[in-house]
């Protein structure tokens, strides 16, 4: 095997002519560990399984010796125009995309421009991808999952499934990510359409259980690779990480001020929601005029990829978001990766702070935490082995009065706005009690007083979690707010809040037959719990729906469906609330948003990012 850092030249089995100018001209004189230990593998036809750093060159890893097989066969006979010699499965459009733009430069060769790619992901209809595999032909799919499944499942002309068996190299790009991100099941649909006779890549920055799980159903005695830097951390060797400890009123103040005392060219900020990213997106514009400020979350659809190109352009700003962009991006000259709070689980902070210190350049990441949440400092060095650095910031003592005053007025102005703090707020508190490691950061500790002083609000929500004691430690405007006279900048969106007022003003009622007065408030992971016991009873119900339906298309005996005597009384309740949701949502009393929340059908946030 080839010592790490050797040149493209030194492999054992020689690259092509085209593909080496191709290499040298993306600028990349050298192998790095990850590269030089995969490539000869997957090029002698053997299955990979490889654990890498986030940053250490994975793409590259399996698109070099994906194009060499390519031509191998082209070699002694050409690749049709609809038959398909590799797949990519990504967990994320903007990861699918990247690794789409990169494969261009090596087809774009004169030698290797004889091979089409098409990228399937979500943003456009699945009739727009059937249309153009049919017209223009395909020998290289980059895919999120959501999407390749729909195709391999889709009746009628486009038999995607006749047009990979030929298939040469299937590649899992991200693969705990995928899992991560709940796409066990549909990995698994998409392995049961390919060829067995295939040789498989699959890349991941960490083994967990469930990578190894997929290992076994889906490769076949595979070489495992695992590559480390010589470092006593995970994280990237020229990365440095720093942690400050703040109290929870001056969270902003701090990052303010860290900001402005810093030469930072283009950072990543990491919000806990999509919720908080529009939020502070519109605050942190005002509040921060030196920088270009930027958003991206996973409930945006078609302008993420926009968005994501304009940061990449610019000469200097930040870029809001959620861990949709926490793995596989590559975006260069990000000098600064921010947390506002602590990620969900701690193999996200190793995935977000490797946004920088990319392909040996240097790097530097902070995370802000709370007085109480000081321990999880320990909890990184212990679980992640990510070495933190103190950092000491002083605080100008007028700062969070002005500061305060800025998001007060910015509310004010707008009803949207107030709209999001609160949004943003409520669903910061609904992730914390998310966090994989609660027996440190726990909600209770929190003072939501303080907190919801730290986001500019102009009163606390009405929340179960929302102490008496939390009024006191409360900071809001200096004159008290008549948060009703607030005016929403939109015309139609006031007219109808208008509408509303007046009705609730004569009949004490807020959304017609939906009473503001009695509504019954309930915990959130109350609400959440209910949820999911939907979710699981109407997902049993489609196994045995599916499996009945399986045994009499197979000619199976099929025992008689008895019918009950009568229903229990919680099943005709359950009944009657989902009738009763229906109507709602035909009558557009509720938006659709609402009703499949309720019903439990979708689980919101970043999750719908691969479609």
């Amino acid at each position: 095997m080839p010592r790490p850092s050797a040149k493209w030249v030194d492999l054992s089995t020689p690259l092509s002519a085209p593909v080496l100018q191709v290499i040298k001209r993306l600028g990349f004189e050298k192998m790095t560990p990850v590269q030089a230990a995969t490539i000869p593998l997957l090029l002698s036809y053997k299955d990979v399984a490889a654990e890498a750093v986030t940053g250490s060159g994975k793409t590259l890893a399996f698109l070099v010796p994906l194009v060499e097989l390519l031509l191998k066969r082209k070699r002694n006979e050409a690749w049709k125009k609809h038959e398909i010699g590799a797949v990519i499965v990504s967990p994320t459009r903007e990861l699918a995309t990247q690794i789409h733009d990169v494969l261009s430069e090596f087809l774009s060769h004169k030698e290797l421009s004889c091979f089409r790619q098409k990228m399937l992901i979500g943003g456009n209809s699945v009739e727009e991808d059937v249309l153009s595999i049919l017209k223009e032909g395909a020998n290289i799919l980059v895919a999120t999952p959501g999407r390749l499944q729909d195709l391999f499942e889709r009746k009628g002309d486009l038999n995607l499934a006749a047009k990979v068996k030929s298939l040469e190299l299937l590649v899992l790009d991200e693969a705990d990510r995928l899992l991560d991100m709940g796409f066990e099941a549909t990995i698994n649909t998409i392995l049961a359409y390919l060829p067995r006779q295939r040789r498989t890549g699959l890349f991941s920055a960490t083994q967990t259980k469930e990578v190894k799980d997929l290992m076994r159903a889906g490769l076949r005695n595979p070489v495992l690779v695992s590559v480390r830097e010589k470092s006593t951390t995970s994280t990237p060797k020229l990365l440095q990480n720093y942690y400050i400890v703040v109290e929870p009123e001056q969270k902003l103040v701090a990052l303010l001020e860290f900001i402005r005392t810093r030469t930072i060219k283009k950072a990543m900020i990491f919000f806990p929601t999509c919720a908080c990213v529009q939020y502070w997106s519109i605050a942190l514009a005002e509040l921060v005029s030196s920088m270009q400020v930027l958003a991206l979350h996973g409930k945006m659809k078609f302008e993420r990829f926009r968005v994501l190109k304009e940061f990449r352009e610019a000469s200097s700003a930040l870029l809001l978001c959620t861990d949709v962009l926490a793995r596989g991006v590559d975006i260069p000259e990000v000098d600064w990766v921010l947390q506002w709070e602590p990620p969900s689980n701690a193999a996200a902070f190793v995935h977000r702070v490797g946004r920088t210190a990319r392909q040996g350049t240097e790097g530097n990441a902070l995370i802000m935490l709370l007085p109480t949440e000081d321990a999880y400092v320990d909890f990184l060095t212990r679980n992640q082995k990510v070495s933190l650095e103190e950092l000491e910031l002083e605080l100008p003592a007028p700062k969070l009065a002005e500061t305060l005053e800025i998001l007060h007025q910015l509310q004010k102005k707008d009803r949207a706005t107030f709209d999001k703090a609160n949004r943003a707020f409520v669903s910061h508190v609904q992730a914390y009690t998310k966090h994989e490691c609660n027996l440190i950061l726990r909600l209770k500790d929190l003072d939501l007083g303080k907190i919801a002083t730290s986001y500019g609000l102009l009163q606390l929500p009405r929340m179960p979690e929302m102490k008496p004691a939390f009024k006191e430690s409360f900071r809001g405007p200096e004159q008290p707010v008549d948060v009703f006279s607030l005016v929403y900048k939109d015309k139609q969106k006031q007219a109808s809040f208008q509408d509303k007022l007046k009705t609730y003003a004569e009949t004490g009622e807020w959304k017609g037959k939906k009473k503001l007065i009695r509504k019954k408030s309930v915990p959130w992971e109350l609400a959440n719990k209910e949820r999911e016991e939907r979710k699981e009873i109407r997902k049993k119900r489609r196994e045995k729906k599916q499996t009945r339906k399986a045994a009499i298309e197979a000619g199976d005996a099929v025992p008689v469906k008895k019918k009950r005597a009568k229903f229990s009384q919680e099943e005709l309740e359950e009944l009657a609330n989902d009738i009763r949701l229906l109507k709602k949502v035909k009558k557009k009393k509720i938006t659709e948003e609402e009703y499949e929340d309720k019903m439990g059908i979708k689980d919101g946030g970043d999750s719908m990012d691969s479609e």
